[in-house]
Formats: C-alpha cells, structure tokens, sequence
C-alpha cells in the first residue's frame, strides 16, 4: 500500500522524466555554444589586438631607432615622437599584452603575446 502512494513514481513514471532530461541536454548545449563563440570572439579580438600592437612597434623602430620598452612607450612615446597607440590596448578577455623587443627567436621582430582567458601567462592559453 505504501508503494503506491509515493510521488517519485508519478514524477518518474511515464514520459515525464524523457522530456526533463531534454531540456536539460538542450540548456547544456547552448550554453556550450554561447561559451564557444565567446571564446572565438575574444581571440579574433585578441589577434587584432596584437596586430596592431606590432606595428606599432615596428612603426616605433623606425621612427626612434630602437625598440620601445614597453607598450606604454607606444602610448606615450618621447617628446620627439608622435603616439604610435591612442590607448593601452587589452585583450579580448580585458587583460594587458606583453611586450618583448626584440622578439625572442627573431631580433629583428617583436613578441605581442596576450595572456588568454586565464589572465596568467604561467597557463598555457596564451595568445600569440
């Protein structure tokens, strides 16, 4: 008698289980897709980002003759030199880039590198 009178079998019983489980795979599907195109869009920015912070350099290099120290100098280069950046530029998850001139394998190049979404260049999701 007492078997009958549960709720778990009503709420489990028959097809209503099926349709929670549905939706419940659906809402984990587009959240998936949300946090996927959120991540491809902040690294489409990024590289942008980098990009123009190397030329900004190179530009830098060929006007001044030497590597700026750091992307600051880019924004707010010497009395001499016109500004190469309008603002310190961020990556597309807001974290500052990190500047090394000349570049590691290359010294006639500059490493642009933005930390990722982590935010720590100590994980390995940096941006190049």
């Amino acid at each position: 008698p007492w078997e009958k009178r549960g709720t778990w079998r009503q709420l489990f019983g028959g097809s209503r289980w099926r349709i929670g489980l549905a939706a419940l795979v659906l809402v984990g599907i587009v959240v998936g897709l949300v946090r996927f195109s959120e991540r491809r869009r902040a690294e489409r920015e990024t590289r942008l980002v980098v990009g123009e912070v190397r030329h900004a350099a190179g530009l830098f290099r060929a006007h001044a003759g030497r590597c700026p120290a750091s992307i600051d100098e880019l924004v707010h280069p010497p009395r001499t030199a016109p500004r190469f950046l309008r603002r310190t530029p961020t990556d597309g998850w807001g974290h500052r880039l990190f500047l090394r001139c000349p570049g590691r394998f290359d010294p006639d190049s500059v490493d642009v590198v933005s930390a990722g979404p982590s935010g720590s260049f100590f994980v390995d999701d940096n941006v190049h």
